[in-house]
Parts: structure tokens; sequence; C-alpha cells
């Protein structure tokens, strides 16, 4: 498929070099001049230094465009007053690529929870089906490095408030936003403009473009109301899918918030003509992606689930909410507003154990409704949580690792948590 030509002869300013940067540098370097600017100058191999240019060289270039990474932020980053200024050329990868292609039929899925997995559900699902289909954004490659593309491709993008916030011109046909609860407010101030941002999906959409949300999200209906919005809106009611409980025999999906993602497949599958068969097997043989929600064992006595992917309470709740008999281990860095909404009912069927940094932000959250421990870090509260579980009760108990707050102040990101759990996990299992 060929690609529009809009980007030609023109002066590019890459700002990050991560993945995003990398891709949007490799896609635009062979007809345009790229210079490339990072914070942190070892995120740039040696072999781009000739690219490379420092703040001072800034003004002695005239940028056509400014492509920004979704990791920075405008107002805290080295280059908040140049990019304050020039905010009329700041654009993103997602930009470059829908103004690239854009008659490619994209399919982009965000919310608080639960993306990944239903990106990758979907993107299982099309493939079932003899699709062209590329999984991208957050969970696969960047859209810019996908190549040997065709008019019936089709691009399933799992987008982060990160991707959304700064993208003037990206346009999605089909748009999914499936959850929202607060979530990085330290980057976007507050919740409402946290909802703005992923509202951007819907009010940038087209005449002949659907968008899915809850049924009773509240806060989108009203922006839906409030704003002049011309795709088609379609609304998910959970119950309506209830019927298909007794298909799925994939224990994966026994978990709240896990049914309610593969609800919103059940949903666009009229639109992309998707048989309920395929997407029942493919259901059925789904594998939990790692670190999110995942059973890394399992017997008669014990349940241990990691889910290190977790970095809010809400995305815990739904975990918190299916099972009984339940060791949490939570801690990290917690997120700003953050708040446990657990019913009442289900405070006794918890034992908590807490460590790293905000430690105390957490015990006070679970003061008086959940009993909890406190330990310095991830190991130490292994120890306890083994201890208790050596104690003899006949019914089947859940070691639920689900940290609910961000991971810098003991790991690398989740992934390395997710690793460094699963290495003690072995450790004690063979004792």
């Amino acid at each position: 498929m060929q690609k529009e030509t809009i980007f030609f002869k023109k002066n590019f300013l890459i700002y990050g070099f991560g993945k995003s940067g990398y891709a949007s540098y490799k896609f635009l370097c062979k007809k345009n001049d790229c210079k490339i600017i990072d914070d942190n100058k070892k995120n740039i191999p040696s072999k781009y230094s000739h690219k490379t240019i420092n703040h001072k060289q800034l003004k002695k270039n005239n940028f056509d465009y400014i492509v920004i990474s979704p990791g920075i932020d405008v107002n805290k980053c080295s280059l908040s007053r140049y990019l304050k200024k020039n905010s009329s050329k700041v654009i993103t990868e997602l930009d470059i690529f829908y103004l690239s292609y854009p008659n490619i039929k994209k399919i982009t899925i965000t919310g608080t929870n639960g993306k990944s997995t239903t990106s990758k559900l979907l993107y299982d699902v099309l493939k079932e089906h003899g699709k062209d289909v590329r999984l991208t954004g957050n969970i696969g490659s960047p859209t810019l490095l996908e190549t040997n593309l065709n008019n019936n491709t089709l691009f399933i993008i799992e987008a982060s408030s990160y991707q959304l916030e700064y993208s003037k011109f990206f346009k999605s046909e089909y748009s999914l936003i499936l959850n929202l609860s607060p979530d990085h407010l330290e980057r976007h101030g507050n919740f409402k403009n946290y909802i703005k941002v992923k509202f951007k999906l819907i009010k940038t959409q087209s005449k002949n473009s659907y968008a899915f949300i809850e049924n009773k999200n509240y806060l989108l209906n009203n922006l839906i109301k409030k704003n002049k919005v011309n795709s088609k809106i379609f609304r998910v009611n959970y119950k309506k899918y209830q019927k298909y409980n007794k298909m799925i025999t994939n224990d994966y999906f026994m978990n709240v918030s896990n049914f309610r993602n593969l609800s919103f497949i059940f949903a666009i599958s009229k639109n992309l003509k998707l048989s309920l068969k395929k997407i029942i097997n493919v259901a059925n043989k789904f594998k939990q992606l790692n670190f999110r929600q995942q059973i890394i064992y399992r017997s008669k006595k014990l349940i241990i689930i990691n889910d290190s992917k977790s970095t809010t309470l809400s995305s815990t709740l739904p975990l918190l909410e299916s099972f009984k008999n339940i060791y949490w281990i939570l801690g990290g860095i917690a997120k700003k507003g953050d708040q446990l909404k657990l019913k009442k009912e289900n405070f006794k069927k918890i034992k908590a154990f807490i460590y790293g940094k905000d430690k105390i932000f957490f015990s006070k959250i679970l003061s008086n409704k959940i009993k909890y421990k406190i330990s310095k870090n991830l190991n130490n509260s292994l120890l306890q949580v083994f201890k208790d579980l050596r104690k003899k009760e006949e019914q089947k108990k859940i070691l639920l690792f689900s940290p609910s707050a961000a991971s810098f102040d003991q790991f690398k990101n989740f992934e390395d948590r997710g690793k460094y759990f699963n290495k003690i996990i072995q450790k004690y299992l063979k004792k």
C-alpha cells in the first residue's frame, strides 16, 4: 500500500528516542531532515550522534514539526518553554501514521484497565477470521514500523492517555473506551482532564465511524451530550452478554473485569462481521498476558496470581471482588487521588501485606477495613504470607500479587517486578 507523501523534505525534531521516537525517525529520515534530542543522552545510540542536537542548537533550526514521545510531560520536561512556544508544531507518532495512511482501518482501544488484554483478544479473534491484522501501540510494535500494508490491513492500536494527549490529527474508525477511573493524575492534573484526553478518540471521529463505551459511563455520556459527536455511539450493556457465560470454559473470564473486556468484543462483532462461534473458541483458548491477572500456580488448596501490571487500586478491585480467602500483596508508589471502593462485605475475605515506599498511604486506606501487615520489601511480605499459608485451613487460598501502585521505588518497571515475584515464588514452592 502506497503511503501519502505529505511528509517530504520537511524538517523534524524528534524529542525522545524511545520506541516511539525511534520508529518516527526510521519512518521519516529517508525523505526528510530529522534531528534528535533526548533529555537522557544515553537513550541515543552513538550511530545517531550526527543527527543529535543539544538545547543551544534549537534556535539555529527552523523545524516544521516536533515529534514528541508519549512519556514526555510538556509541563515538566527540559524543553517546556520551547514546546509551549511552538505548540502548533507538536505532533505524535499516531499523527504521522494517520496522515501517512488515512485509508487504513484503525481500531483504537483505550481506557484505564484491560487495554492490553482486550487488544490481544481482538487481535486473536481477527486472526481466527483470517484477517491481515497488526497489533500495535502500547502492546505491540509502534504503528510506523509495520510494513507490507494493503487496503485490507486492520490496525489494532492500544492507546494510553499519554499517546492521545498531544495528538492533533489522529482519527480512528473504531474507538473502544473500556472503563475510566483515576489514573496518571500526576500528569493530567485531575480526573476531568484525564477523561477529556480519552474522549478525544470520540470527538475526532467522522460520520462513518463507531465508538463503544460502557453503558453506564455517565462521565463520557455527559461529554457526548455537551459536544458535537459525528460517530455512531454504541453503549455496551454487560448484562446483554451474560447469556454467553455458559459457553465460556476459560477460568480467566470468570473474573468480572475480564468478562467485561470480552463484552466489548461481542459488541463490536456485528460491525466487523465476526462469527460468535470463533469468538467463543478464541476466548476459551486465550492465555493471560504476562503479569496481568496471570495465574502462575494452581492446586486444590492454592491459586497464585501475578498481577504486577496493576498500578491502581481500581485495577485490583475486580480481583478482590471475585475471590475469597485472599492474601493480597500490595505496595510501591501510590497513584495520586487513588481510592479503594470495595464493598464492606468483602473486607473479611482479605488479609493484606503492604511493602514499598508508600506503605503508610496504603495502611491508612486499609485501616479499620482490612487486616494488614507492613514490611520493607516484596520478599519480606512473601515471608509473612507463607507463614500464614502454612496454617491448616480447608478453604482454598488465593495469593494475589496485585501491587496497586507504580513499581519505580524498587523495580525498573512492572515487568521487572513481575519477574522478580515469579522467581521468589518458585523458591517458596520448592520449600
